[in-house]
């Protein structure tokens, strides 16, 4: 059946309709419109701002000024205050924790305290539940210290301990406890796969990130490649090796000791950069232990002279 048409002008349009023409961009009114059951409409709602997560946002810590750290807990700031290299800018304690700094860093201090209560503490340094963050009631805004240049670091007796990408701070602050314990002149991390000096690596360090110097390099086996040239012996150690580690048989050398991340252990071209590769003896049958662990075992075995 053939149905009558309205003649249409030269644009194309029905004669008789006049144009609407509509804002560029605008769409029709009834594509802004939500369909309800039963043939109702509304309005379309903006959309909902996102909903913040319970607890986010609370507790975080304010931003640290450049070249800065805030160290926290009572050894590491009565540490810190003791040590001349560091700069001071602000001592935050609550009154209950003077007396304990005190016996351990007479007063006067070096920077004038501050009466703080807990929970203002807790703020400066974003603690809250599950942080990880315990100060104790004291923390010391401080400047950042200098590492020395290798060459210089090793002018001091005693073995190098060598990181090779071990990411958690409070490992790293574990490993320089220890090798402050047994007498290294230094630690060495890479620069780019290492923490940074935080609150939390100086807490598990105990003090001793005040003591011996934590140095960084861009390349870990050009380090140990310099270390050999200083009459270094370089030990890697490995679970999987086949060679024990016998601390009487370097009586005639001096060492450093390399430390793989937990994961993945040493990088190939660090290890090939070793002069030995070598396991710990563990009679008791377990396959690893924690790098923190298996770096305190080590220094102790390479420092044994019987």
């Amino acid at each position: 059946m053939s149905r009558n048409h309205p003649p249409r002008n030269k644009s194309g349009r029905p004669e008789g309709k006049p144009r609407q023409d509509k804002p560029h961009g605008e769409r029709p009114h009834s594509e802004n419109r939500l369909s309800l059951p039963g043939g109702a409409a509304r309005p379309e709602r903006s959309p909902r701002p996102p909903q913040r997560e319970p607890g986010r946002g609370q507790n975080r810590a304010p931003a640290t000024p450049a070249g800065t750290v805030w160290l926290y807990g009572t050894h590491a700031v009565a540490a810190a205050l003791k040590n001349p290299a560091r700069l001071f800018r602000r001592l935050v304690i609550t009154e209950d924790a003077q007396s304990a700094l005190a016996a351990e860093c007479p007063q006067p201090w070096p920077v004038p305290p501050e009466i703080t209560p807990r929970d203002k503490i807790d703020q400066l340094l974003g603690a809250r539940p599950g942080s990880g963050i315990v100060h104790q009631g004291i923390a010391l805004l401080a400047g950042q210290l200098q590492a020395p240049a290798l060459l210089d670091a090793v002018k001091r007796p005693g073995p190098v301990l060598v990181l090779d990408q071990i990411f958690d701070p409070r490992n790293v602050g574990a490993l320089m406890r220890t090798a402050q314990a047994f007498g290294a002149c230094a630690v060495i991390a890479q620069d780019r796969n290492a923490p940074e000096e935080t609150g939390a690596l100086a807490k598990a360090a105990s003090g001793a990130l005040e003591t011996i110097p934590l140095l960084r390099t861009v390349n870990i086996a050009r380090a140990l490649i310099v270390l050999k040239s200083a009459d270094f012996w370089v030990v890697g150690l490995d679970g999987h090796a086949t060679t024990r580690l016998n601390g009487p048989s370097f009586q005639q050398r001096r060492i450093a000791l390399v430390l793989g991340s937990e994961g993945e252990g040493m990088r190939r071209l660090t290890r090939e950069t070793c002069d030995e590769v070598c396991a710990l003896s563990m009679p008791g049958g377990m396959e690893s232990l924690n790098v923190s662990a298996a770096g305190a075992v080590a220094l102790y075995e390479i420092t044994r002279r019987e």
